[in-house]
């Protein structure tokens, strides 16, 4: 029962190289890479992408990008996409994804922690699909899962890294508690609002609308 389980979540698959077709979009996953359609995060959060939200002239920062395929969706719209991930590997991905989509001219992959790789740097979007869960990561493929303080760097450094109409999008499941997020980015005094929702046997996916509040209404 096990093996069929992890067949069907398409978990047997996650040690080898794969191409996932994501909304059309031929998406590269590798070895220890989040698998943005498997486990449906990435696929959802990519669908929410549109020129509705993103500018053309503007500049996105892909936070934990993962397979990149949010910096792929968002390099579709905007003028220049940096995408961050602490997993070599989800650098390596995000690299290769932008060149099988034609957007290795936009998409900027750039490989440490949170916002250490830009600093001093300033965004119109920043997109974030963390770690839901609270723990210890013990590989490269579980920082995509668990994370300790990750929630508490994000709130701290956000607002000095959007330009002054700038705003964040994080995505949250309820495989974790949303307060793990939510309550460091309230204490701030960061607003959110939900953008949109996904629901699926047994989880909900949130999409929140995050802006500083030293932003006028």
């Amino acid at each position: 029962m096990l093996y069929l389980s992890r067949r069907w979540r398409g978990l047997h698959r996650y040690d080898d190289f794969v191409v996932e077709r994501v909304h059309g979009a031929p998406i590269l996953v590798m070895p220890t890479v989040f698998n943005p359609k498997r486990l449906r995060t990435g696929e959802f959060f990519a669908s929410r992408l549109d020129a509705a939200i993103i500018g053309a002239d503007d500049e996105v920062l892909d936070m934990g990008t993962g397979s990149g395929v949010c910096a792929v969706f968002a390099a579709r719209h905007a003028r220049r996409v940096v995408a961050v991930d602490i997993n070599t590997a989800a650098v390596r991905c995000a690299s290769i994804n932008a060149l099988l989509n034609r957007l290795e001219d936009k998409i900027e992959a750039s490989h440490g922690d949170l916002f250490e790789p830009v600093a001093g740097r300033r965004f119109d979007l920043i997109l974030f699909n963390p770690p839901f869960r609270h723990g210890e990561p013990c590989n490269d493929r579980d920082r995509a899962w668990r994370s300790v303080g990750v929630a508490e760097r994000f709130a701290e450094g956000l607002e000095g890294h959007l330009k002054r109409a700038g705003c964040a999008l994080l995505l949250l499941s309820t495989y974790a508690d949303p307060e793990i997020f939510l309550g460091p980015l309230r204490r701030r005094g960061h607003r959110m609002s939900v953008l949109a929702e996904g629901r699926y046997l047994g989880e909900r996916l949130s999409l929140y609308r995050i802006a500083p509040l030293s932003q006028t209404e």
